[in-house]
């Protein structure tokens, strides 16, 4: 079992910047899919970026691109997002997950993608809250 532990939530005013941290498991570091989701009050649990650990691809959601950023420090173990820009509607808790990659058989070889969807994530941490105030 994947032990995921956020940090780095808090308040801060729009237009502000928030860095958010995931310690994880040395394995989740290297052809492992992670990502980071966010669930507002009374909505869904939504993907905002997922990253192929082990320098692959990096996939934002298009409520956050441009202004959100994933990223991994191997040597620690741990995943960030960097928050920029904030808005009121970034409000939510938000979760670090972890999760097999899919596999597919393309080109003679086989390539590792991870998708966005909550389903394709097994392991998740406890969740961090953002408030950003207006």
């Amino acid at each position: 079992q994947v032990q995921l532990v956020e940090s780095g939530g808090g308040s801060v005013q729009a237009g502000g910047s928030l860095r958010l941290s995931c310690a994880g498991s040395e394995y989740t570091f290297s052809g492992y899919c992670m990502g980071w989701f966010r669930e507002a009050p009374g909505k869904g649990r939504e993907g905002i970026a997922t990253i192929l650990t082990g320098g692959g691809r990096i996939d934002y959601s298009e409520t956050v691109k441009g202004r959100f950023t994933i990223s991994q420090d191997n040597a620690k173990n741990e995943l960030y997002l960097q928050m920029n820009s904030l808005k009121p509607e970034d409000t939510a808790m938000y979760y670090c997950a972890a999760g097999p990659p899919r596999r597919q058989r393309k080109y003679g070889r086989w390539v590792s993608s991870c998708a966005m969807g909550v389903g394709d994530f097994a392991n998740w941490g406890q969740g961090t809250q953002v408030t950003v105030s207006s």
